[in-house]
C-alpha cells in the first residue's frame, strides 16, 4: 500500500467470503491496484478495508450495491459519523445478546426449581400437549401441539416468535429439542424446528416450556438495524442518540388553549417545549408531579395540530394508564396488543375489538371460514403424498386426471382424487391469501381512523405497525425502559417526547454484566446528562411538604413545591388522632409528624440471612414494623391507605406473615409508581461492619420516601445505614426538620 493518506471503507453483507475475495472484487470490479488496499478487518458480515484516499470514492461507486463473491454488499466510506453509528449498533447488539442469554439462564433455573404446573400457572409452560406433524414449510419442520380432546389452552406468555423447548418427562435434559413458535390460537401452538424433530414430539403427554421471549429481543435487533440504515427524520434522531449531534434546546410552541385547564405553569411550559421540539424533548416528572397528565396534554395538542401520534411505555400497566387518561377525555384511541394483557375496562379500545366492528375485517373472516370449508372438503380425498404420489409432480397429476389415466401403479380414480385434493388446496390457499390482504386493509382502516395509537415499546415493532411512521412519539415511563427497548418505537417516529424520572430506579436488567456495561443507563438519562430540551415539573400533588423536603433538595435541586391541596395534609385529615394510638407507638405514628426516622441502633435487632437465600431479613425490626402497621389500622386507618415496603424480599415475606391483615407489603422496587396515605419503610441492614448492600443506591431511597402522601416512617439502624451517604444526609435533615426517635427510649420496643 502507498504512503499517501488513507480512508476506511465499510463493507456489509458478506457471507463466507474472505480478504482475498474483497481484494479480487476491488481490483476486478473497481479497477484499482491491489497495492492501494491496506488492512482488512472482518467482524461477522461486516468488513473494514483501508484504501488510498484517492481511490475510495471509485470503489464506492463501483461496488456499492454490487457483489463480492456470492454476497450482495453495500460499501460506504467509514467517516466519523458512520463509525459512531456502527460502534453504537455493535455495542447495543452485544448488550442485548447478554440480556437474552441471562433470560435463558433464568428460565433454565426456573425450570429446575418450579414444578410444571407452577410454570403453567405463570404462563411459561404448557402441559399435557400432543403433537401433530404439519410437514415442512419455509419456517422449518412444523408441528402443531394441542391439548387432549381439543381443550382450550390456558393463558400463556408463549407467543409467535418465541423460542420454546419440548420435553416428554424431564425438561432438564440437554438433548430436548427447541423450536420457534410460528402460530398460536386459543387451542393450539405451532412450532417450527430446524430439522425433523425426534419422534416423541409427535406423541402425547408433552411439555412446552417458554425458553426465552425472543420476540422483544428480535425487535430490539431490528430497531438497531433500522437505526443504522436510517435516513431523513430518523437519521436526525439517530445522530443525537449516538452522539454525532448534540441535543438541542426546544423553542416553545404557541398554544392557544390548553385542553386540560387544570395544568400548572411548569406542566404548561413542558407541553409548549415538547410541541416545539424538532427531535427530542424530555419531560422530567418527579413523584406526584403529573408526568402522565402532561404527556397526555402533549398528545392532545399534537392531535389538534393534525399530527399522527404513537404513545408507548415499557409495561402494559403504564400503557393502559395512558389509554384510560385519553379515553376519559374523549380521544379516539386504539390500543395495539394482545387483549389478554389489557384490563377489562379498556378492551373496547383494543385493535382486536375495533376490528370486530369493521366490515372489511368481517369479509376477511368470511373468506377464512370458506377456506377452512375447502380444507374440510379436501380431506375427503386422497392426499398426494406417501405411496400414492410416487414421484409425480402436481402438474403431472393434474394432466393424468384430465386424461383419465393412471400411472406407476396408481389407478385413475386415485389420480383424480389427488388432482381434486390439489385443486381444493389451491382454492383454500387463494382464499387464505385474500383473507390476509383484507385483514391488513382492515387494520390500516382502524389505525388510520384513530387519533392516537397506544402500545408497549415492544409491540410498536409488531406487524400491525409495520411500515408506519408517526409525526410524534410520546414515550411514557421512559426511565423504566432500556435504551434498545425505546429504540423500537423511536424508529417509527419523526419527533420524540420522553417522560420519566431518572432520579428514581432504573429498568430491571437481568444480566449483571450488561447492567454494569451500560444497559441499565437509560436513553432518557443519557440525553438529560448531555443537556438539550428538558422540562422539570415542579409542583407535586402527593406529599406533605415535610416529606417532600429531603427528596427535593437531594434529587431535584430544591425545585419541588407542594401544591396547597397537599402541603399540610396529615393523617388527622383521615380521622386519625394521636390519642387513638397506643402510648408506646404514639411518638412514631403521631399524625402531627409527617416524617419520622425510628432508630433501632439501641436495641438488639441484627440482620440475618436465611440459608440458601441471597436476600436479608431482620426479625426484630419486622416485628416492630408489623406492630406499627397494626396500631395504625386499629386507630382507624383503612387497610387500603397503608403500605409497608422494604428493599429485601425476605423481610417483605416476614412482615407480611406478622401483620396478618389485608395490607399491601412489597419491595421498594415493586412499589415504584405507587402511593399510599401512610408508608412504613423497613431498611433491614444492621451490622457492626457498616455493610449496607444495595441500600447504597440513592434512587432506591428516593422511591422509598416518595411513596407516602401524609405519613412516612423509616425504620433502621442509624449506625449501619449512615455508611451510605444518602442516609447520612437524610438523618441530618430529619433531625433538623422532622422527627428522629431513638427506639431504645420507647417502652415495649
Amino acid at each position: 500500500m502507498s504512503v499517501e493518506a488513507t480512508e476506511t471503507l465499510l463493507v456489509r453483507g458478506l457471507d463466507d467470503e474472505g480478504p482475498g475475495d474483497v481484494v479480487g472484487a476491488f481490483a476486478n470490479e473497481a479497477g484499482i491496484d491491489p497495492d492501494a488496499i491496506g488492512d482488512i478487518g472482518i467482524d461477522g458480515d461486516e468488513v473494514t478495508v483501508e484504501v488510498d484516499a484517492g481511490v475510495a470514492e471509485t470503489v464506492v461507486d463501483a461496488m456499492d450495491g454490487g457483489r463480492i463473491g456470492r454476497s450482495a454488499v453495500t460499501v460506504e466510506v467509514l467517516d466519523e459519523a458512520t463509525a459512531a453509528v456502527e460502534d453504537y449498533v455493535r455495542e447495543y447488539r452485544r448488550l442485548v445478546d447478554l440480556e437474552r442469554e441471562a433470560e435463558m439462564e433464568r428460565h433454565e433455573s426456573e425450570i429446575r426449581s418450579l414444578s410444571g404446573r407452577e410454570r403453567e400457572e405463570k404462563g411459561r409452560a404448557l402441559l399435557e400437549m400432543r403433537g401433530r406433524d404439519e410437514g415442512e414449510s419455509i419456517a422449518g419442520y412444523e408441528v402443531k401441539f394441542v391439548k387432549p380432546r381439543g381443550r382450550e389452552l390456558p393463558d400463556t406468555e408463549i407467543g409467535v416468535g418465541d423460542l420454546v423447548m419440548l420435553s416428554k418427562r424431564d425438561p432438564r435434559r440437554d438433548d430436548n429439542p427447541t423450536g420457534t413458535v410460528t402460530g398460536v390460537t386459543g387451542h393450539s401452538v405451532t412450532v417450527a424446528f430446524d430439522g425433523e424433530p425426534p419422534g416423541f414430539v409427535f406423541g402425547d403427554g408433552l411439555r412446552i416450556d417458554l425458553y426465552v421471549n425472543d420476540v422483544t429481543y428480535q425487535r430490539m435487533a431490528d430497531a438497531l438495524e433500522r437505526l443504522r440504515d436510517a435516513d431523513g427524520a430518523l437519521a436526525a434522531l439517530r445522530d443525537v442518540i449516538v452522539g454525532v449531534d448534540d441535543p438541542e434546546p426546544s423553542t416553545p410552541a404557541a398554544v392557544e388553549s390548553f385542553r386540560d385547564g387544570g395544568l400548572n405553569e411548569s406542566q404548561r411550559e413542558a407541553a409548549r417545549a415538547a410541541l416545539g421540539a424538532d427531535r427530542f424533548h424530555l419531560i422530567h416528572g418527579p413523584p406526584g408531579t403529573g408526568k402522565t397528565t402532561t404527556a397526555v396534554e402533549v398528545i392532545r395538542q399534537a392531535i389538534d395540530r393534525g399530527e399522527s401520534v404513537l404513545a408507548t411505555a415499557a409495561s402494559n400497566t403504564a400503557v393502559d394508564n395512558v389509554v384510560e387518561f385519553l379515553a376519559d377525555r374523549g380521544v379516539e384511541v386504539v390500543r395495539v396488543g394482545h387483549p389478554a394483557r389489557v384490563t377489562d375496562q379498556l378492551i373496547e379500545h383494543t385493535l382486536d375489538s375495533r376490528l370486530e366492528e369493521n366490515e372489511t375485517y368481517r369479509r376477511s373472516r368470511d373468506l377464512r371460514e370458506e377456506a377452512f370449508e375447502k380444507l374440510d372438503e379436501r380431506d375427503e380425498y386422497t392426499a398426494p403424498s406417501g405411496k400414492w404420489r410416487r414421484g409425480l409432480s402436481d402438474e403431472r397429476i393434474r394432466e393424468l386426471a384430465a386424461e383419465g389415466r393412471g400411472s406407476r401403479g396408481v389407478p385413475p380414480e386415485k389420480i383424480e382424487e389427488m388432482a381434486r385434493w390439489l385443486d381444493l388446496q389451491a382454492e383454500a390457499d387463494h382464499l387464505f391469501e385474500r383473507s390476509d390482504e383484507l385483514e391488513r386493509e382492515a387494520v390500516d382502516e382502524v389505525l388510520d381512523a384513530a387519533d392516537v395509537v397506544c402500545t408497549t415499546n415492544s409491540t410498536a415493532g409488531s406487524e400491525a405497525l409495520s411500515g408506519r411512521t408517526f409525526d410524534t412519539l410520546v414515550l411514557d415511563e421512559a426511565t423504566q425502559a432500556t435504551e434498545p427497548s425505546c429504540l423500537i418505537p423511536i424508529t417509527r417516529a419523526r419527533r420524540v417526547v420522553m417522560a420519566g424520572d431518572h432520579r428514581q430506579l432504573p429498568p430491571t436488567v437481568q444480566s449483571e454484566r450488561a447492567a454494569r456495561e451500560g444497559l441499565r443507563e437509560t436513553l432518557f438519562e443519557r440525553l438529560a446528562d448531555r443537556g438539550g430540551g428538558r422540562s422539570l415539573l415542579e409542583t407535586q400533588y402527593r406529599m406533605h411538604a415535610g416529606i417532600q423536603a429531603f427528596p427535593s433538595e437531594r434529587f431535584y435541586d430544591g425545585r419541588l413545591t407542594a401544591d396547597p391541596s397537599v402541603r399540610e395534609h396529615t393523617l388527622a385529615g383521615l380521622g386519625i388522632e394521636a390519642g387513638d394510638l397506643p402510648p408506646d407507638s404514639r411518638p412514631v405514628l403521631d399524625p402531627a409528624a409527617p416524617l419520622v426516622f425510628t432508630d433501632t441502633t439501641g436495641i438488639d435487632a441484627p440482620e440475618r440471612q436465611r440459608e440458601g437465600s441471597t436476600s436479608r431479613e431482620n426479625p426484630r425490626e419486622a416485628a416492630l414494623v408489623a406492630r406499627l402497621a397494626r396500631d395504625l389500622l386499629d386507630a382507624g386507618l383503612a387497610p387500603g391507605d397503608l403500605a409497608v415496603i422494604s428493599p429485601y424480599d425476605d423481610q417483605v415475606d416476614r412482615i407480611e406473615d406478622l401483620i396478618d391483615r389485608p395490607v399491601e407489603v412489597d419491595t421498594v422496587d415493586g412499589f415504584q409508581g405507587r402511593e399510599k396515605e401512610a408508608v412504613l419503610v423497613s431498611l433491614v441492614r444492621s451490622n457492626d461492619r457498616g455493610e449496607v448492600g444495595f441500600l447504597d443506591e440513592p434512587r432506591r431511597f428516593n422511591v422509598s420516601l416518595t411513596r407516602a402522601r401524609r405519613k412516612a416512617v423509616v425504620v433502621g439502624d442509624a449506625d449501619t445505614v449512615t455508611a451510605a451517604p444518602v442516609y447520612e444526609a437524610f438523618l441530618a435533615a430529619v433531625r433538623e426538620r422532622g422527627r428522629a426517635i431513638d427506639l431504645a427510649e420507647l417502652d415495649g420496643a
